[in-house]
């Protein structure tokens, strides 16, 4: 049963390599030494995929909020958290946050989800 609270973190560290594959397949270059900002929503994409809420889960819209350039080779936490829950329409509100190992918060917005499952969920 998903709950308003419930929330998933993941730890990634982007490498040279990383970057490379990244811009092999058309992204925009960043300034050397940092993660591209695409990467850093990707985190949040696997998590709200697998994790919280989960399969079945449709991404509808995020905003994130990059406050510092968010440096190659660190561990990176990328953590999503329910804050509200809509039934009646099928929606999950999120916060999202990518912190530093330092606890540094990198980037920070919100996700709005859609989950067909309703019932499968727990609501």
């Amino acid at each position: 049963m998903i709950r308003v609270g419930d929330e998933a973190t993941l730890t990634r560290t982007f490498t040279t390599r990383d970057v490379e594959d990244y811009l092999s397949l058309g992204g925009a270059p960043m300034p050397e030494g940092q993660v591209p900002e695409p990467l850093v929503g990707a985190l949040f994409s696997y998590l709200l995929g697998v994790k919280v809420p989960g399969p079945g889960t449709n991404y509808l819209k995020q905003q994130t909020r990059f406050l510092a350039p968010v440096p190659l080779a660190m561990d990176l936490t990328a953590r999503v958290a329910v804050t509200r829950i809509r039934p009646d329409k099928h929606l999950v509100d999120l916060e999202t946050t990518c912190h530093g190992p330092d606890g540094m918060l990198l980037a920070e917005g919100r996700a709005l989800v859609y989950v067909e499952d309703v019932a499968g969920k727990g609501w």
